[in-house]
């Protein structure tokens, strides 16, 4: 053959030039098939190198420790480490390209490619690439060191990537390398003709299993009936296909046998149109194949959710609450939503994932123990759409705080609030109580929310009140006159709820529909004929700045990166004018425990010198 055979294409921008086809090793060791020997693995990688492929692909955790690529660790050290070893292993004094395998979403992606930075600095590699990375962890990387290449599944049946990654890696100058360009074989012929060893990882794929493989097996026959109209076989056409999705794209198929790589080789010859394009994708529908792309172990490590923590140098800041000490991150996390009161209950390993994911990013910080601020209420002892039942006697205050206690599975409480306060019960009462709590060292700081200006001040007599909860957002803006002033007055933090206005400016109702059953449906602001969206004008201005940050936890996250002016502050809250929003800020079981309504309410403690 001659090596002029396969053409060569600039990967990227930033100079690598490869072949247009690659080959990929991980089949010689042994993953979906037994272990090629090596002098026949050898043999393969000459024949293909020969015949004009120069573009080999390789991984430290192919072979006998295929489990690393679980472990997907990208700790510098660890780094480093992968690196001098896979030099010795090659028998080579550089790598011309070095791919992160999998995304270690514990480590800030800027930790690893700060690695990889001094790496090439020291010359041990030439290019950096990514392999199975989300869009945000690859804009982030390419902003520490230019990323050359990502590697990820593409085939006629995975395009899931074409709406965002593909997009991205060209608007940056990234190449894009496709693993499984034949879906795993599958266009080749296995399992729609050929058989699948019962020891091969294969047997264990959704796509491979089943009604599944049934379902699938029609696409493969409709490939092949394309096949004949180019003269080709299956596999040359699913090939051709993802070798014209650009000459920025270098598919890396890999096989055992010589014969598969001249097919693969051969492919190349297979001109395809535009048309021809869109015909051959049509008889491939990729939502309709049926099962995931990728065996259940690998789930947590797809493109999809490969997102890392904040770098430690934008992680959120740390400040004191109040005066009594108590110190927590600038950005909290409000827990309600996990349990389901705007929406469906979440599922408990979501909610242990999500809350997780905000202490790596800071917003509770890492344990041990004393680094973790917990804050929790007491006060609402029954609620449904008909009414609320809110309690703050001694006893009632104790046993909540117990109960806890036990719940959370700590020795106390950070901070501790009265969630709604008991218009019955005297606030010298329930703050007595409190107080003793934390004498008991069963909480340590004490919290009030929704409370009027009066309570505010009467109960920080008895004790420290740490902070004040309270709803403040754009649209909830009523706190300003006389809350604000009072806390900064007595050296109160304030801890705002809702800032989102119940997630509208994240574009709940707006954007998003709301569910029939959520609680948000019965909110005034929330009603259709209060929305009245085309007429909000200056709303939708500011409604649409801040659906660009909050869309998500890290987008929350990220928002304390935005830095904000008097001047900007002015004009965001000119967007959205308080008193202009339609609709009560509550739900109407709610409105009597409103911190603008309890202070009528609020007995006052004769022994305290009322009357």
């Amino acid at each position: 053959m001659e090596t002029s055979q396969i053409p060569r294409v600039k990967l990227g921008t930033q100079g690598l030039e490869v072949s247009k086809l690659g080959f990929g090793c991980m089949g010689l060791t042994g993953v979906y098939n037994a272990p090629v020997p090596e002098e026949d693995g050898v043999a393969i990688i000459r024949h293909a190198f020969d015949a004009g492929i120069t573009f080999f692909d390789t991984a430290d955790a192919y072979g006998p420790h295929t489990n690393e690529v679980l472990l997907g660790k990208g700790t510098p050290d660890y780094v480093r480490a992968c690196c001098e070893a896979s030099l010795e292993r090659l028998g080579v004094d550089y790598i011309d390209l070095y791919y992160q395998h999998r995304i270690d979403q514990s480590v800030p992606i800027e930790e690893t490619m700060g690695e990889l930075n001094k790496l090439v600095e020291e010359g041990k590699i030439k290019y950096v690439g990514l392999s199975e990375a989300s869009a945000d962890t690859i804009r982030r990387a390419h902003a520490v060191h230019p990323i050359t290449a990502v590697q990820i599944e593409w085939s006629l049946w995975t395009r899931d990537i074409e709406e965002e990654i593909i997009p991205l890696c060209r608007e940056l100058g990234i190449g894009i390398v496709p693993y499984s360009p034949l879906g795993r074989g599958f266009f080749a012929g296995r399992a729609a003709v050929h058989s699948i060893a019962s020891e091969s990882l294969l047997s264990k794929h959704p796509r491979y299993n089943g009604e599944n493989l049934e379902k699938n097996k029609v696409f493969y026959k409709r490939l092949e009936e394309h096949a004949t109209k180019y003269g080709c076989s299956p596999a040359q056409l699913a090939l051709s296909w993802v070798l014209h999705q650009g000459d920025d794209v270098v598919p890396i198929p890999g096989t055992t046998k010589l014969k598969n790589l001249d097919d693969n080789i051969d492919a190349i010859k297979v001109k395809l149109s535009k048309e021809d394009l869109k015909e051959i994708s049509a008889a491939v529908p990729a939502g309709e194949v049926a099962g995931s792309r990728v065996i259940g172990v690998l789930e947590p490590y797809s493109w999809s959710v490969a997102n890392t923590p904040p770098p430690k140098a934008f992680q959120i800041p740390r400040v004191k609450l109040g005066t009594q000490g108590l110190e927590v991150s600038k950005l909290g996390f409000g827990c309600m939503g996990l349990s389901g009161v705007y929406n469906a209950p979440v599922p408990e390993e979501d909610g242990v994932a999500v809350i997780r994911h905000a202490f790596d990013a800071g917003a509770l910080k890492h344990l041990p123990r004393e680094k973790v601020q917990v804050a929790t209420k007491f006060g609402i002892a029954g609620f449904d759409i008909n009414g609320v039942l809110v309690k703050g006697t001694p006893d009632y205050v104790r046993a909540c705080c117990e109960a806890s206690l036990e719940r959370l599975d700590v020795e106390y409480i950070d901070l501790y609030y009265q969630h709604r306060i008991d218009l019955t019960v005297p606030i010298e009462e329930t703050m007595g109580e409190l107080k003793k709590l934390v004498e008991e060292g069963k909480v340590k700081y004490v919290g009030l929310s929704e409370a009027s200006s009066d309570t505010i001040r009467r109960a920080h007599a008895v004790h420290p009140i740490t902070a004040v909860q309270i709803e403040w957002s754009l649209w909830a803006r009523d706190i300003e006159e006389e809350i604000i002033p009072l806390c900064r007055e007595l050296g109160i933090g304030i801890v705002p709820y809702s800032p989102l206005g119940s997630g509208f400016f994240a574009g709940m109702a707006s954007v998003k529909t709301i569910p029939s059953e959520s609680l948000l449906s019965l909110l005034p602001n929330m009603v259709a004929h209060r929305l009245n969206l085309p007429s909000l004008g200056s709303f939708i201005k500011g409604m649409m700045l801040f659906q660009s940050l909050v869309k998500n936890l890290d987008d929350n996250i990220a928002a304390v990166k935005v830095k904000l002016s008097k001047e900007d502050l002015k004009e965001i809250s000119a967007a959205v004018p308080a008193g202009e929003v339609a609709g009560s800020r509550v739900i109407g079981a709610l409105e009597p425990y409103s911190w603008r309504r309890e202070y009528k309410g609020v007995p006052v403690n004769a022994m305290a010198g009322g009357t």
